[in-house]
Formats: C-alpha cells, structure tokens, sequence
C-alpha cells in the first residue's frame, strides 16, 4: 500500500514538473517570437562612422622596423535608428600602417547613443618605438617623402541595441577608417596648431556588426 501512495506521489510532482517546463517554454518561445516580430518591423540599421580630420603631432621612423606615432584623429558616429538606441561598451582606437597596427590601444569610454543621435570622440592614438615589419619603415619613409601617407583608423568593440525597455546581448563592433593625409605635401591644406598639424578628412568608414 505504500509503496503505491509513494508512486502515486511520484506521479504527481512528475506531471506538476513538466506543467512547469512547459509553460516556461512556452512563455520563453512566445517571448523570442514577439521580438524576432518587433526586430523585423523595426529593421535595425548600424551606426555609421566618419573619419572628421587627424592631427599629426609624431610621425617618425628611427629604424627599418620601428615607428613612432602620435596622433589626435576626431570620429563622427552617428545612430540612423528612429527607433532603436545604441549602447557602446568596450571601445577601443588605434591606427594601422600597411596591415600592420602602429600604435596602442586607447580606450573610448562606453555611451548609449539615442535615436538619430551622434557622437563625437577625439582621443590620442599613440605608439612609442613600436617594431614593425623591416619593409614597412622604408615604406612609411618614401610615403612621407612624397607626400601621402595612407593608414587606417580602426575601432573595435561592443554594441547592445535597445528597443523599448529590451536590449539585446553585445554584438562585436569593427570600423575601419582609411586615412589618407597629404603630410608633408606643399600643396596639402593642413592647420599648424603649436607643432602639430591638422587635416580635414571627412572619410566614410566600413562598418560590421
């Protein structure tokens, strides 16, 4: 007899458990359904990304193979959702040279970015005795010497997109910005600010996310 109460009890708590799992799932699914619905009406679009200008205040090649660079670069983003905010965690800036990055990281605070909101940042990408490639100091010494150099501003980070009160799971970032700055170029429209000089750029960047 008991052993049948005890079955009979097990029974129970057995079906009073899979009730549970299944309303959980059941309220899981419809919740992932509304915003799968919600996402595909809103159609989220990624934030773009402008290179405004670049001051050079370094840019040296003691070596074949080491490279120092100090440069203040002024990036533009803007959110093109009417509807979607964009919260940034976990930026961080720096330059490259013919495939091969030349500075240190530098560290963007994070931000959230409100609908057709834009942000600003200016900071310091720097590099002090960085090794190098043997090809890429010679390179970088005939690009000044005519004029030209080309390097690209790169940004890597975290994104969470937030519709309503929901935000989402972080999603990398990378922008990758070419840069092509007239340096030394007679003919250039650099800014002398102090011993530094400014360049107007306004180039677009690739964006994924």
């Amino acid at each position: 007899m008991d052993e049948k109460v005890c079955s009979h009890h097990k029974n129970k708590r057995k079906k009073f458990f899979q009730r549970c799992c299944a309303t959980v799932l059941i309220i899981i699914f419809i919740n992932l359904l509304t915003i799968l619905i919600v996402w595909a009406v809103l159609q989220p679009k990624k934030p773009r990304f402008t290179l405004q200008d670049a001051t050079i205040f370094s840019l040296n090649v003691s070596a074949p193979n080491i490279i120092s660079t100090t440069i203040q670069v002024t990036v533009f983003s803007r959110n093109p959702n009417s509807k979607i905010g964009i919260y940034y965690d976990r930026m961080y800036i720096y330059a490259t040279y013919n495939n091969q990055q030349i500075t240190y990281f530098t560290a963007i605070p994070a931000v959230y970015q409100g609908h057709k909101d834009v942000n600003v940042w200016s900071p310091f990408v720097y590099g002090t005795n960085v090794p190098v490639a043997p090809y890429n100091g010679p390179g970088l010494t005939m690009a000044l010497n005519n004029g030209v150099v080309t390097m690209v501003i790169k940004l890597e980070g975290r994104v969470k997109w937030k519709v309503g009160s929901f935000t989402t799971g972080r999603y990398h970032l990378h922008v990758s910005c070419p840069a092509n700055i007239p340096i030394g170029n007679s003919k250039s429209t650099g800014i002398i600010i102090g011993t530094a000089v400014k360049y107007q750029l306004q180039q677009s960047c690739s964006v994924s996310v």
